[in-house]
C-alpha cells in the first residue's frame, strides 16, 4: 500500500530539493527516504531506482529552466536575448547547483525528446536567427554558448575564480561581450 502523500511528483520535487543541499551526486533512495521517514522499499511503488529518479530531477530542472530563460528572452532579440539567456542560466546554476548538475547527465533519446531540452534548443536557435547563422553554423554556435555557459560556472560554483582580483560579474560580462562580437561575425566556412 502506498503510503499518504507519497507520488513520484513530490519524490522528484523534494529529490530536486536534498540535491540543491547535499549535491546531486549524494541523492540515494535511502537519503530520500530518511526525508520522507520511511523505509527505502517505501520510495519503490512510486519510481524504479535511484537513476529514475536521477532523471526526473533532470527533466525537471530542465523545466524550470526554460520556464526561466522565456521569460528572461520575452521582447529582446541580439545581444540584449543573448545577455538575458545566459543571465537566466548562470543564475538558475547558482540558484539551485544540485539541479543544475542534474542537467548535466546524459538522457536518452526519449526522455530528451519530451523534455524541455527541445525547448531549450529552440531558443538558443532563436537567438542565434538574430545573428543570421544558418546551419551548420548554427550548431556550432550552440555548442560554443553551452560550452562557454557550463564552463565559466562550474568553475565559479567551484571557486575557479577566487584568486583573482577581477570581479567575477565584469569577467562575465565580458564574456558575453565577446560572444556577443563573435556571433556578430561568425568566420565564413
Amino acid at each position: 500500500m502506498a503510503r499518504a502523500g507519497l507520488t513520484a511528483e513530490r519524490l522528484t520535487k523534494v529529490a530536486a530539493d536534498l540535491a540543491d543541499e547535499i549535491g546531486f551526486q549524494n541523492v540515494t533512495v535511502s537519503a530520500l527516504a530518511r526525508g520522507f521517514d520511511v523505509k527505502p522499499a517505501a520510495l519503490y511503488s512510486h519510481v524504479k531506482d535511484v537513476q529514475e529518479i536521477r532523471v526526473r530531477v533532470a527533466s525537471l530542472a530542465l523545466g524550470e529552466l526554460a520556464d526561466r530563460a522565456a521569460d528572461a528572452l520575452a521582447g529582446r532579440a541580439g545581444k540584449d536575448a543573448l545577455v538575458a539567456f545566459a543571465n537566466a542560466y548562470r543564475g538558475y546554476a547558482k540558484q539551485h547547483p544540485g539541479r543544475y548538475a542534474a542537467m548535466q547527465i546524459e538522457l536518452d533519446a526519449d526522455t530528451v525528446d519530451v523534455s524541455a531540452a527541445v525547448r531549450h534548443s529552440d531558443m538558443t536557435r532563436a537567438i542565434l536567427r538574430g545573428y543570421e547563422l544558418a546551419e551548420p553554423d548554427q550548431t556550432d554556435a550552440i555548442r560554443m554558448l553551452h560550452g562557454t555557459f557550463h564552463g565559466f560556472v562550474s568553475l565559479e560554483m567551484a571557486g575557479g575564480f577566487s584568486r583573482t582580483p577581477r570581479d567575477v560579474d565584469a569577467s562575465w560580462t565580458r564574456t558575453l561581450d565577446a560572444l556577443d562580437s563573435v556571433l556578430r561575425n561568425w568566420p565564413p566556412a
